[in-house]
């Protein structure tokens, strides 16, 4: 063998062996990374749920905000530390009945009975004795009979060629050939959407109480309404809020059953959109989509331009470039909280990780400052 054979042969053995090396680097890192998924995961199952337990003074940072806490994690219990630990109750909420409108009901002795047991004098008023009831008025349904009286004239009947009919005025109906009356409407709507009431319970309600209404017709007035009587109204909410500068979006999944051409158990997405915290009129509108495709934020935001806050959801990157993307520092956050909890304990206070979740908390401490002094 030459000495330019030997030369070749070196040369490939160096390149096999490079190219072993880069692959054995790979597949280390590889190994590394499943091994911090894996104790990401463990953690996430067997450990504390809570991010603001993984150091106890985790948001401490530049002197007197080192005992300030982010409501943002901030449970229904809090641990109150005195000379040992226990679990602090939530703050009870209030009972206030100042907007509720009050009737005097007085009681009074029977004329009979208003003569002095001591001398038989006659009694008088002195002063009284006062309690508080809270009278609940259920909800009560009944048929209004709307009677439009027609005139005719008289004189124009026995002696005119013509006899004209006037008619009183009278409100149009919410639904035209229906029963259904505006109050009607807004009820079943706010048991609904708002009290989580399903027709069929509405139905079985009314039912108890002699009305039989049925919950198909109940479903056409909720349907029939939304699309002639809130649908403008939507729109026009949607033409102001995209003039905002502003604006948050997100997207949670839901299941709708029997949806065309949707299996049962695909999600379809529910969008919403509202103005920032600082806007004079705030604006939250929901945007129903069978998907979470990003086609649907580009169309509603249509003519919008300035800050749209988001989370990292690739389905936002098609937006248009007058839409600037801003990220949220809640989910920046997290990622500092998992790669904290794959260090060591001893390793954690005052690494990297710590000391960014500590300056993202006192960024906290200081909105909530600013929002609510």
């Amino acid at each position: 063998m030459c000495y330019d054979d030997t030369m070749i042969l070196q040369a490939d053995f160096e390149q096999i062996v490079a190219e072993k090396d880069a692959r054995i680097t790979e597949l280390e890192a590889l190994v590394k990374y499943y091994v911090e998924q894996f104790g990401l995961l463990q953690q996430r199952h067997f450990g504390a749920s809570s991010e603001k337990n993984l150091i106890a003074d985790q948001i401490g940072i530049f002197d007197d905000a080192e005992t300030v806490t982010s409501d943002r994690d901030e449970s229904e219990s809090v641990i109150e530390e005195i000379s040992y630990q226990r679990k602090k109750p939530a703050r009870r909420m209030k009972d206030d009945f100042s907007s509720l409108e009050v009737e005097v009901v007085e009681h009074l002795l029977p004329d009979e009975s208003c003569d002095c047991p001591q001398c038989g004098g006659t009694l008088h008023v002195m002063g009284h004795d006062t309690r508080h009831e809270v009278d609940i008025i259920p909800a009560k349904a009944k048929l209004v009979e709307h009677k439009r009286a027609v005139y005719a004239c008289r004189n124009c009947e026995k002696h005119g060629e013509r006899v004209p009919i006037v008619k009183a005025m009278m409100p149009e109906p919410v639904i035209k050939g229906s029963v259904a009356s505006p109050s009607a409407v807004a009820h079943i709507m706010t048991q609904k959407y708002v009290m989580y009431a399903p027709l069929y319970r509405q139905e079985a309600d009314w039912k108890r109480q002699g009305l039989h209404l049925s919950r198909q017709t109940m479903s056409n007035w909720v349907i029939r309404c939304a699309e002639d009587w809130l649908r403008p109204l939507y729109d026009r909410m949607r033409d102001t809020l995209v003039k905002s500068h502003v604006l948050h979006a997100d997207e949670s999944g839901l299941q709708v059953l029997r949806e065309p051409g949707k299996p049962a158990s695909s999600n379809s997405y529910m969008w919403l959109y509202r103005t920032s915290g600082d806007t004079e009129k705030h604006i939250i509108l929901f945007d129903y989509q069978p998907s979470r495709a990003g086609i649907h934020p580009k169309k509603f935001l249509s003519g919008f331009k300035g800050l749209l806050h988001v989370d990292a959801y690739g389905g936002y990157n098609g937006l248009p470039q007058d839409i600037i993307r801003v990220g949220c520092w809640v989910h920046c956050r997290r990622y500092f909280t998992d790669a904290l909890k794959l260090l060591p304990e001893k390793d954690r206070n005052g690494s990297l990780e710590d000391d960014a979740i500590k300056k993202i908390a006192f960024m906290f401490h200081l909105e909530d400052k600013w929002e609510d002094p």
